[in-house]
């Protein structure tokens, strides 16, 4: 299946969490804090931090950790607290 991240089309196997897909692609952080804009990625790995938050198909505050890719899903890194598109 095929999502874009951040503008980049991607083929990624939908077994994988977007968090999984992030890291195998080289990304180990894709959101900043609202504070000093410090790079967050996967922390705990079971959705309880909430330290992995993405901006998908427009909705913000989506955990990484947990969510499954979808074909066509348009994935973008969230930057501090954003309100839906």
């Amino acid at each position: 299946m095929r999502i874009t991240i951040d503008g980049e089309p991607h083929d990624v196997p939908p077994d994988r969490t977007l968090a999984a897909v992030l890291i195998a692609a080289g990304r180990p952080s894709w959101r900043t804090t609202r504070t000093n804009d410090r790079p967050r990625g996967v922390f705990c790995g079971i959705g309880v931090c909430f330290d992995c938050l993405l901006v998908v198909n427009g909705v913000p505050d989506v955990r990484a950790c947990q969510r499954f890719p979808a074909d066509g899903d348009v994935v973008r890194t969230q930057h501090g607290a954003e309100l839906p598109e």
